[in-house]
């Protein structure tokens, strides 16, 4: 399957006790499919994979594969700051009957420079016959990924393209104007996703798309196809929703909108906690005004004021 248009990163649902809620994952795939979502990828940043043991996440990308079933491709977070570990861990992920590919952040913490940040990458790659999509998001790594660097790492046979989330418009542009037309390169932030469609990116790796997936995968695919009056449309109807998934430290505030949704547990792991009282205020008068409770079962919170 062609990796392109609107892909998920999904958050991983937590009980009240703080394990891994499995039926509500899957339940989080089904629906994210049947709401025409591209593709899925779980245990990257929004699934809180840094808090994640290492059997947690295996079995949540497991869980995750089966439920998708082959309809939709699924690429696997595995990050890690020692190369050594991020080789053990894609090596585990190649034994997983179905996943598709690996997303792979840089390596945090160390800051490395652009040689060791390659080199890091190249042993990934090397270790897998998966295709391997590169992460470069410096804000929270602490080391950004350099076109230059991202072209000689196009070399590699399985790395297959970059999510980009800079946030840096100039490296995207540079990046998608040299890059092969062959090499991927993904919108890694919901507000930038329709500039960076329209310089010629494959599409978008979403936050928003964990509670309006539908929205997005239209959104995205209306801006593959040239539908720019529809994309623009749908861009602006929920721009403000996207900007507001970080008002706070994500996961917490898209995790919240879930919970209003009755899609799951308002639960993070330390030391990401849920948003503040005045947040989630604010939070439910957004998905009220935008419609989105509408025909939602009560879950025990108060919003009747929509």
């Amino acid at each position: 399957m062609e990796l392109m248009g609107c892909g998920t990163a999904l958050v991983t649902p937590f009980r009240r006790d703080g394990s891994v809620d499995e039926p509500a994952l899957r339940a989080l795939v089904l629906w994210q499919i049947e709401s025409g979502i591209d593709f899925l990828v779980p245990c990257g940043t929004t699934g809180e994979a840094s808090t994640l043991t290492e059997v947690e996440w295996l079995r949540a990308i497991e869980v995750v594969v089966a439920a998708a079933s082959g309809r939709v491709p699924v690429f696997a977070g595995c990050t890690h700051n020692s190369t050594h570990e991020a080789v053990a861990r894609v090596q585990k992920l190649s034994q997983v009957h179905g996943l598709t590919g690996v997303l792979s952040a840089n390596p945090y913490y160390n800051r490395p420079g652009q040689e060791g940040q390659y080199q890091h990458f190249r042993a990934i790659a090397e270790a897998t016959e998966l295709p391997v999509l590169l992460y470069n998001i410096p804000s929270r790594t602490g080391a950004n990924l350099e076109p230059a660097t991202v072209l000689r790492l196009a070399e590699l046979r399985n790395v297959i393209g970059v999510k980009e989330s800079s946030g840096n418009i100039a490296q995207i542009t540079e990046l998608l104007t040299t890059a092969p037309r062959s090499f991927k390169v993904f919108a890694g932030d919901d507000g930038l996703a329709l500039p960076v469609l329209a310089l010629g990116g494959a599409g978008l790796v979403s936050v928003a798309s964990n509670v309006i997936p539908g929205q997005m995968a239209r959104m995205v695919g209306a801006a593959l196809e040239n539908d720019w009056v529809h994309a623009r449309r749908i861009n602006r109807q929920f721009f403000r929703l996207m900007q507001a998934h970080f008002w706070e430290a994500s996961p917490a505030p898209v995790k919240a909108v879930l919970h209003m949704l009755g899609r799951g547990e308002d639960v993070l792991r330390l030391p990401m906690v849920p948003v503040s009282d005045a947040t989630r205020r604010r939070l439910e008068r957004m998905v009220g005004e935008l419609g989105m409770l509408v025909g939602v079962p009560p879950n025990g919170d108060d919003l009747r004021m929509f």
